[in-house]
């Protein structure tokens, strides 16, 4: 009886002790839509076990926050909405190498050995179709006294895709459209989706240098609103998802980049009008394909970071 007693209890601990590994939680900070994560968070917990804390913010809060907590650093998975995130940690020493094997249909440009794409943004003008101006073609158009006080831009401090186009275009005109923006009476607006929800309530006309997916789910739902890819170019933002080495996790955030590159991962991407990273999964929205992209020198852009920072709020006026 002794005997039988012992393997019981044993057996309970031994069981007690699988699930709590089985059950380890993960953190997750993310740049990406909200819908998304909460989705990608249900199902990986169900098909694993595995609960995920989330902390879901602009680009800028979510470095602020681990920046903030350098000392004591919690977060596992780090999804942001800047390609230069990852290049940057990862010169840092930061990331974990992992491949995992659902990425085997992620085009080569959207993966390294330390991280790889969720999926991709692409940025246009987002126009409210019952604005009464006139359909913009080209970024210039927003510049027209059509126009006049009609325009958002979103803050290229907080948001990283919008850093990129506005050096990007910056770098071939010396800022002087942007200049043009302003004497047309284009504000700086906040992060992405603040900037759109005046355009989305009709108190203004255009978003410059809007985020595809939040119009497109927008236009999904509804809203007189439509987004433009102007024919002269625009930038892309796939967003990475890497693996921080301070994880206490890594098995379970190996776990977790594996079931966000799976077929289901994938379609929850799509689903939120993101293009999916792997090109096997279908969506309902323009590609990389179907876009003429600006080019430019990703790591000159980045390396004048704080000199374009500069020159935006020397033409927007700022704190």
């Amino acid at each position: 009886m002794f005997k039988s007693l012992k393997s019981i209890t044993f057996g309970v601990l031994a069981a007690t002790l699988m699930a709590g590994v089985a059950h380890a939680d993960i953190t997750v900070y993310t740049a990406g839509p909200q819908g998304l994560i909460d989705k990608l968070s249900v199902g990986f917990t169900k098909q694993t076990g595995v609960k995920v804390n989330v902390f879901q913010a602009t680009t800028g809060k979510v470095m602020a926050r681990i920046e903030a907590e350098a000392s004591n650093p919690v977060v596992d998975v780090l999804i942001s909405a800047s390609w230069d995130t990852a290049t940057d940690f990862a010169k840092r020493g930061w990331l974990v190498s992992y491949t995992s094997p659902n990425a085997a249909k992620v085009p080569d440009f959207l993966k390294t050995d330390t991280a790889v794409a969720q999926g991709i943004s692409a940025l246009g003008i987002a126009w409210n179709t019952k604005s009464g101006t006139p359909k913009p073609a080209e970024w210039a158009d927003l510049t027209k006294p059509e126009y006049k006080d009609m325009v958002n831009i979103p803050d290229p401090a907080q948001s990283g895709s919008s850093f990129e186009l506005t050096a990007a275009l910056a770098g071939q005109d010396g800022f002087k459209l942007f200049k043009d923006l302003k004497d047309n009476g284009a504000i700086i607006a906040g992060a992405n989706a603040e900037a759109l929800n005046p355009v989305l309530q009709g108190a203004k006309a255009a978003v410059f240098g809007a985020v595809d997916y939040i119009t497109l789910n927008a236009k999904e739902k509804g809203e007189a609103i439509d987004v433009i890819f102007p024919e002269s170019g625009t930038v892309i933002a796939p967003r990475p998802a890497m693996i921080l080495n301070w994880s206490k996790n890594q098995d379970e955030a190996k776990k977790f980049i594996d079931y966000m590159l799976s077929d289901e991962g994938q379609k929850l991407v799509a689903d939120q009008m993101l293009m999916p990273a792997r090109t096997d999964i279908p969506a309902n929205r323009p590609l990389i394909s179907d876009l003429k992209l600006l080019k430019y020198d990703t790591a000159a852009v980045y390396g004048k970071r704080k000199e374009t920072l500069k020159q935006v709020t020397d033409t927007f006026g700022g704190k």
